[in-house]
């Protein structure tokens, strides 16, 4: 299926970090959806998630610390299933740099094959093997994509995972409206590999 006509699911966790003695947990889980090329106003999420008392990675991102008592109360991340599993099963789901966010979706739902997967960052350093800096924030900056994601969250700031979502949204947008990219495939982008990305890097020596 071409990505312009398929529906996904674009997805972002913040973390507590590493901290010895501790699982790295996820406190907050931001969605956004996108159908036929575009982000649906309708289908958003954003929630905070329970981690109790433990300690931080002083060095990680986020208003983590604004919101310690709120985290306290909130649900845990499974307790969700039942909202989950709509935004989770039967689609494709996006994120930059998958690896936390698969972690987390695979800790939730064992028994469940999610994806496939399309992740943003193989596709930025495929796309743009110059740029200096491949971080979904810098991207963002390097591609102007600011005003479009204030659109979708008003008052958010890089590292709050519903903005980092909708970050990682306009991103793919901006790929599937590159000359060439009219026709791509779930399965192709889902199957892009960094191999590209160094190969072509390494040219540049």
């Amino acid at each position: 299926m071409r990505v312009r006509e398929a529906e996904l699911t674009v997805l972002d966790f913040e973390t507590t970090g590493s901290v010895e003695g501790y699982p790295t947990e996820a406190w907050q889980l931001g969605m956004i959806r996108i159908r036929k090329g575009a982000i649906d106003p309708t289908a958003r999420f954003n929630r905070l998630l329970q981690v109790g008392d433990r300690p931080f990675n002083p060095y990680a991102p986020g208003r983590h610390h604004q919101v310690r008592d709120a985290l306290r109360q909130a649900p845990e991340l499974r307790s969700l299933w039942a909202e989950l599993k709509d935004w989770w099963l039967n689609r494709p789901m996006v994120a930059h740099n998958v690896g936390t966010e698969q972690k987390f979706v695979r800790q939730t739902a064992p028994m469940h094959a999610i994806g496939p997967w399309i992740d943003t960052l193989k596709l930025a350093r495929y796309a743009y093997p110059d740029f200096p800096s491949h971080s979904l924030e810098d991207l963002v900056s390097q591609l102007e994509l600011g005003p479009e994601i204030e659109a979708v969250c008003p008052g958010l700031e890089a590292h709050d995972a519903y903005y980092d979502a909708a970050a990682c949204a306009a991103l793919l947008l901006h790929f599937m409206h590159l000359p060439g990219w009219e026709s791509v495939t779930v399965e192709s982008l889902s199957q892009a590999h960094p191999e590209q990305f160094y190969t072509r890097a390494q040219g540049r020596k």
